[in-house]
Formats: C-alpha cells, structure tokens, sequence
C-alpha cells in the first residue's frame, strides 16, 4: 500500500506549509507562532478538540473515528536550533541566531498531513491524540508534556514519532526494537589551584597540568574500565584556562559530554570521572568540584510496538526499503520520555545524501512529507481498525 493519493496531492501545500515554518523559527519553549500556526491548520480540518498551552506552548489536538476504541498518540517536535541559517535556500530562516537545522519543521507538517486526512476520513475506531511539543532541543519539552499529565488526561495507549535522516535513503524508513538512541549527560570539573608568575611555578600549584592529566585519564574510561561490546561515548569538548602567557592561573575547568543505553553505563562514567577528578587535583596540589549532569535518557523502542511500526512501514513504501534492525546512534532525544510513560516506537526516514541535522546548511527534504504523513496516517488506520 504505497503513499496515500490524497495526502501525495497535497504535497505542494505540505511544502508552502513547511518553508512557512522554516523561515520563522522559535526556540525551546518559546513556540508561539508556530503554536499558532498548527491550531489554525487544524481547525481548518475541521478538529474541534484542540488543547493548548500544555508545558507553556504545547497543542495536543483529539480526532475521533468512527467507532470507539484506544487512544494512540502522534508526536512531531516544533522547536528551532540557536544557530545561523546558511543554507541559502529562498525560505531560509528570517530571525538571525535560530534555525530549523534539525527539520523539526517537517516533522510539524508531516504530522499535520496525516491530521488533514484522519480528520477527513476517519476510517478507524478509537482517537488519534496529536501531539505537538516545544523544547526538544535541550529543553525536555518531552518531559514537560508527561508531567503535564497528557497520557492520563487523553487516555493514549501508545505513542510513535519520526525523525528526519540525513544520509540514509530518501524514503526509507529505519527503527529497531531496542536501544535507537543514546542517554546524554554533561559535565564540568572546576579545578582551584594557586596562581602565580609563569617564571616561578614552584611558587604556585598550576591547574593546567591538573586539567591535561584528567584528560587523558577520562579518555581511558573507555579502554580500561567498558567492555568493548558496550556503547560508551565520552568526550571532553571544553577546556579552559590562562590569560597571558606569563601567568599561572589559578583556576581552570573542563567539561564534556557522557552517551550511552544504559543506566548503568551512566554510572560507571559518573563514578570513574569523579574519581579522576578528584585523585588528579590531588597529585597537583590542587582541589576539583565535578558537576554531572543527567540528561536526557536513552530512547529504547518498545519491541512489539517497534515490530508493527516496521510492518506498518512495508505497507507503505516497501519492505525492500524497511530496515527494523539498524544501528542505535549517539545521538539523544527527548522522545525517551515519551516511551517511558507509554509503549510505543520511534522511527528514521531517510531523506538523502544532505547535510546532516545541526549543520548550518541543513533543510529539510520537502520530498519525504508524503511518506511520513502516509506512514502515521496508515498506522493509525491499522492500529485502530474498523470492524466490519
């Protein structure tokens, strides 16, 4: 069963639709006008139950079938990255400093296509909770959604999502059903030394050397204290120290990234940096105060719902374009909260060789819109099925 023909022939209004979100990007929790804009295009479907101002800019909106049945959610992030658009592209972004560098605005109107046409069929027997939501980049916009009480407010049984993939084939779509993402914590080390003239160190206790010698022993976490079957990512991405080449500081700090699929995997790194820290200040003379910061968790796909996910994927664009068995990678997402709360799945369609999320040329490939709203459109329709 390919791409819906009614959802296919709204591909150019999908993709005014999409560039319109793209040129006016928002951030975090600060999703206003874009808020505003989905409210507008679902009333225009003719959805009648639309709650907003859920975790401040949150909309979940309810389509009903036409017989009853469980509740399924549909989740599309709409929060922008801080960063410049150099795409060069005609809709390129029209607020300096944001941009929809991740294609958080194709996953709004992949979402949006599929409510156009559940609400205007409503071929199935059940409710479709749609849910748009702020803040998952670095805000756990996914989190506030959950505490906000959405799973037990409306009732939904599971919860799936998409994310665009930049490098994997146009229109095909990846998931597993295990680990598919990774946690991601944060770390600083401040180090207090003394300070001193360059030309007098034996007069001073130098953080530098301090903050070198946790380096490179954080960099043996990885080879010395992790099985080499397990997915541990450490990286020390800062380090800070020094004014002038004549002057040893008397203070200096570090900091870095954690990520991995397990809790007891963000253990083991807390425990061996920690330790690090604190044993290597000591042999400088020095003193560290480590901040460990506990991200967002890992996104672990529920496996039954992983498998129908996957099944619903070769219906709509082939099983010689499904992959239910690719690689998890490093990479975080704030959908975790989701899963925790409620069985469910998250999936990658690919949308080619283009630069990847992040990058300050990325865009969006209008090309996949069809295929993911198909795809949440179909879900739902074989999920909720009618009886005849």
């Amino acid at each position: 069963m390919p791409v819906i023909n009614s959802i296919a022939a709204d591909a150019e209004q999908l993709k005014t639709w999409r560039r319109h979100l793209h040129a006016h990007p928002e951030l975090l929790f600060d999703c206003v006008k874009t808020a505003a804009f989905v409210v507008e295009r679902l009333r225009e479907f003719g959805i009648s139950e639309i709650h907003e101002g859920i975790a401040q800019t949150g909309v979940v909106a309810i389509i009903e079938g036409r017989a009853p049945g469980r509740t399924i959610g549909l989740r599309a992030d709409m929060d922008a990255l801080p960063m410049n658009d150099l795409s060069g592209a005609e809709h390129a972004s029209t607020v300096p400093g944001m941009s929809h560098a991740c294609g958080h605005d194709g996953h709004t109107v992949m979402l949006l296509g599929a409510a156009k046409y559940l609400a205007e069929t409503r071929n199935f027997a059940g409710r479709v909770a749609l849910i748009f939501q702020p803040a998952e980049e670095g805000g756990a916009g996914g989190l506030a959604m959950v505490e906000a009480g959405i799973m037990d407010r409306f009732d939904i049984a599971e919860v799936y999502g998409l994310h665009n993939a930049p490098g994997d084939p146009e229109g095909h779509l990846l998931t597993n059903p295990g680990a598919l993402l990774a946690s991601a914590d944060s770390f600083r080390i401040d180090i207090d030394g003394q300070g001193g003239h360059g030309a007098e160190p034996h007069r001073a206790a130098d953080p530098i050397p301090a903050a070198v010698a946790m380096v490179q022993a954080i960099n043996s976490i990885l080879a010395r204290n992790v099985s080499a079957l397990d997915r541990l990512v450490i990286s020390v991405t800062e380090v800070h120290a020094g004014t002038s080449h004549n002057i040893i500081p008397g203070t200096a700090w570090l900091g870095g990234t954690v990520r991995s699929f397990s809790p007891e995997a963000r253990d083991l790194a807390e425990r061996r940096i920690t330790e690090i820290a604190q044993a290597q200040a000591q042999v400088f003379g020095c003193t560290a105060r480590l901040r460990y910061d506990r991200g967002y968790p890992a996104t672990i796909n529920h496996p039954d719902q992983a498998r129908f996910a996957a099944a619903v994927a070769r219906d709509v664009v082939g099983a010689d374009r499904v992959n239910d068995a690719c690689d998890p990678i490093m990479a975080a997402e704030d959908f975790a909260y989701l899963l925790q709360a409620r069985p469910g799945a998250y999936l990658f369609l690919g949308q080619g060789d283009t630069p990847n999320c992040h990058h300050p040329a990325y865009d969006f490939n209008d090309a996949i819109t069809p295929v993911g709203a198909s795809f949440f459109a179909r879900l739902i329709e074989t999920a909720l099925p009618l009886q005849e």
